[in-house]
C-alpha cells in the first residue's frame, strides 16, 4: 500500500464518552483506546488511520465527502446510524470502500436501534462485538482496499 493509502474512522454523536456512558452497552474502553488499537493494528499494513469523533452530523457529511477513493471508511455513526438519511446518502456516493461497526448488538437493543440507514450502502457491517469490532474492521478493511486497488 502506498502512502496515500489511509482509513478513516468516523464516530458520531456521544462516543467520546465512551468508557464512561452506558459500559454494560459500550464498554469500558475509552475512544481514545480504541484509536491506539486500530493505530497498531493499520501499521501491519502500512496504512495510516485518520480517526475523527463528531457530535455534529454535518462535520461527519463533510468528511465522508472529502474521503479520497483510495481510503477506506469505517463508520460508527452513533445515534446518527438510525436517523440519518443525508449520511446515507454521503456514503452511497462515496467511492470510498466503508464498513459500518456498532458496539453493541443492535438487534438485542430497543427496537428502534434495529433499523439502520447505512447498512445498504457499506461494504460489511461488525456489530456486537465491543471494541473488538473496531479492529476486525482495520483487518477487513485492509484487505477491501487492496482489492479495490487490484481491480482499480
Amino acid at each position: 500500500m502506498g502512502q496515500d493509502n489511509k482509513i478513516v474512522i468516523i464516530n458520531g454523536p456521544n462516543l467520546n464518552l465512551l468508557g464512561k456512558r452506558e459500559p454494560e452497552h459500550y464498554g469500558d474502553k475509552t475512544l481514545d483506546e480504541i484509536r491506539v488499537v486500530c493505530d497498531n493494528v493499520a501499521r501491519e499494513y502500512s496504512i495510516s488511520i485518520d480517526f475523527f469523533q463528531s457530535n455534529d452530523e454535518s462535520e461527519i457529511i463533510d468528511l465522508i465527502q472529502s474521503t479520497a477513493e483510495s481510503h477506506g471508511i469505517i463508520i460508527n455513526a452513533g445515534a446518527y446510524t438510525h436517523t440519518s438519511i443525508a449520511i446515507h446518502d454521503a456514503l452511497k456516493t462515496s467511492k470510498s470502500p466503508s464498513i459500518e461497526v456498532h458496539l453493541s448488538n443492535i438487534h438485542k437493543r430497543e427496537e428502534f436501534r434495529h433499523k439502520s440507514f447505512l447498512s445498504n450502502v457499506v461494504n460489511g457491517i461488525i456489530i456486537g462485538l465491543s471494541d473488538h469490532g473496531y479492529e476486525l474492521a482495520v483487518h477487513a478493511m485492509a484487505k477491501l482496499m487492496r482489492i479495490s486497488k487490484k481491480n482499480g
